[in-house]
């Protein structure tokens, strides 16, 4: 999403106008991702889908992930890898002339002080890093991301003083892996926090995947910073799988006991804290005893979000060349067993909302018309109606009902 409002900014600065439908675009980008199968088909779905008189520039992961499927099912007029920046605009120019471009470069890294389109005003969406530290067996974004490129804390900072002063009040800090920012230049990410919660103003922030190894390294740090009523209690933390042995064979650098220790102390200093977590069902040797041990530590440890993937091989992986590989009756089974699990369990934690005061900011309107979705200082979706816009606003609210995925606040105040 940064990627496409800095592309979107650099267009519009140099007077090209973004529109939104197709029909009345004369160069169309789409900005892709290729994470996981089912996401590279619909990408490739959307891309057929283009008028054949349109030029068409493909941009992002997919071509650096298969670049040989892009080219063999599309027609595109360019194709340009992750973090274009302002690349983009001598891009588009060469494109709109008639040429045919591909720059599949992936190791670049834009100028945060680059201009933007937001795609939500109130929300402020940072990069703090490109590329990872990792070298899971299943990921293929890291061909498309390359090692890790991490900004300077005062370039960071100055970004967010940007934001602010344009009228953000929710900071997204988003990278492949937000705790192993900072490890190649010298710093890291509770250095980063300690600095942009001492930046004046009502701002809320949001701080994106940490894996469990780079968390532990600095944890007594990373629960102090995260006291600071700035940061929303909010930790995405990705296990993947229960069981150690299936994590050794994903390449992962934690145990699943390290994961626990993570959460623990989270939750001793911050009780109400919100726990999202990842797993993925089905990966090569993962034995039915070991899908038990991941179910059991769902179970136990009773996360409040748990994104739940499907195992997919994807090219050039080392996964991919796997034995002991799961039937897809098997792994479609597991995810269901899984989800149906966890829903149980958000549903649950959520009962213990019920009731709960306090401030709301309203970051997005809801699906429903007259409807808003505010997020609480632990980042607990709250769905309310309101007379008018409450877009931007803080407001007090009471949690009178919840459901598995977000909770139901009736207004009580409007704030200042």
């Amino acid at each position: 999403m940064a990627d496409g409002e800095f592309m979107a900014g650099c267009l519009s600065s140099v007077g090209y106008e973004i529109v939104e439908d197709v029909e009345r675009a004369d160069v169309v980008i789409y900005n892709t991702c290729a994470v996981k199968t089912p996401t590279e088909n619909r990408m490739m779905a959307i891309l057929r889908g283009v008028p054949q008189n349109k030029k068409l520039i493909v941009a992002g992961c997919l071509p650096l992930i298969n670049f040989e499927r892009l080219k063999t099912e599309i027609a595109f007029d360019g194709v340009i890898g992750p973090s274009a920046g302002d690349k983009i605009v001598e891009f588009v120019r060469r494109v709109d002339c008639g040429e045919k471009v591909v720059f599949l470069e992936g190791d670049s890294k834009p100028n945060l002080e680059l201009p933007r389109v937001r795609a939500n005003e109130v929300v402020g969406i940072v990069p703090i890093s490109y590329g990872c530290l990792g070298a899971c067996s299943y990921c293929c974004v890291r061909f498309a991301r390359g090692r890790l490129r991490s900004f300077g804390v005062r370039e960071i900072v100055k970004r967010v003083e940007c934001d602010l002063n344009s009228g953000v009040k929710e900071v997204w800090l988003t990278s492949q892996d937000n705790g192993c920012y900072g490890r190649d230049i010298g710093t890291n990410l509770v250095c980063l926090l300690e600095e942009i919660c001492r930046i004046d103003g009502e701002f809320l922030v949001r701080v994106g995947m940490m894996n469990p190894n780079y968390a532990l390294d600095m944890l007594d740090g990373l629960v102090r910073v995260f006291k600071n009523d700035k940061i929303f209690k909010f930790v995405h933390l990705p296990v993947q799988s229960g069981d150690n042995e299936v994590l050794r064979l994903m390449n992962r650098f934690y145990s699943v006991e390290d994961f626990k220790d993570v959460v623990h102390e989270f939750r001793k200093e911050i009780p109400e804290v919100t726990l999202a977590t990842d797993v993925i069902c089905g990966f090569p040797g993962e034995s039915e005893e070991a899908f038990g041990r991941t179910l059991k530590l769902v179970e136990d440890v009773k996360p409040d979000i748990v994104n739940v993937s499907k195992f997919f091989a994807r090219p050039g992986t080392v996964a991919e060349k796997m034995e002991l590989k799961v039937s897809p009756n098997e792994v479609k089974e597991r995810s269901r067993k899984l989800a149906d699990l966890c829903r149980k369990i958000s549903f649950e934690k959520n009962k213990g909302w019920i009731n709960w005061t306090g401030r709301v900011l309203v970051d997005e309107e809801g699906k429903r018309s007259g409807s808003w979705v505010g997020r609480n200082f632990a980042y607990k979706p709250v769905v309310v109606r309101g007379c008018g816009s409450l877009f931007g606003r803080f407001v007090d609210v009471r949690v009178a009902e919840v459901f598995s995925t977000y909770l139901g606040g009736v207004v009580e105040r409007l704030c200042l």
